[in-house]
């Protein structure tokens, strides 16, 4: 007896969410694969891909050799304290700005990494 797609499909439609969701951790435990990359290949990544990213986030993974110069950069950028700029620097990864237009990002992070620090715009 051979199961059609339409058979399998009509089968999922009927399931609740719980049981769909430890059918899809079977399927992923059976034939070593992750859910994930099948639907990050579907028509809606290629819809995301094409739309270009406008707000990022600015990260700073490390503060390098010259933590003083990195804190007195992250003050002028956000407005803060002197302790909460050194303890945004010291607890990096760090979140400096979040939402920045692509310039400003990229403005930002050519200033922290000039004073030494280690930035991705995500």
């Amino acid at each position: 007896m051979s199961i059609s797609k339409d058979d399998i499909l009509n089968a999922i439609e009927e399931m609740k969410t719980a049981e769909i969701m430890e059918l899809i951790s079977a399927i992923e435990e059976k034939f070593g694969v992750t859910a994930a990359v099948a639907v990050a290949a579907g028509p809606a990544a290629g819809a995301a891909a094409a739309e270009e990213k406008t707000d990022f986030d600015v990260v700073m993974t490390s503060f390098g050799s010259n933590k003083v110069n990195v804190i007195k950069v992250v003050r002028g950028i956000t407005g803060l304290g002197l302790g909460e700029a050194k303890a945004m620097v010291e607890g990096v990864p760090a979140t400096v700005k979040e939402g920045a237009e692509k310039a400003e990002a990229e403005e930002i992070k050519k200033q922290l990494e000039e004073a030494g620090a280690t930035v991705e715009l995500k």
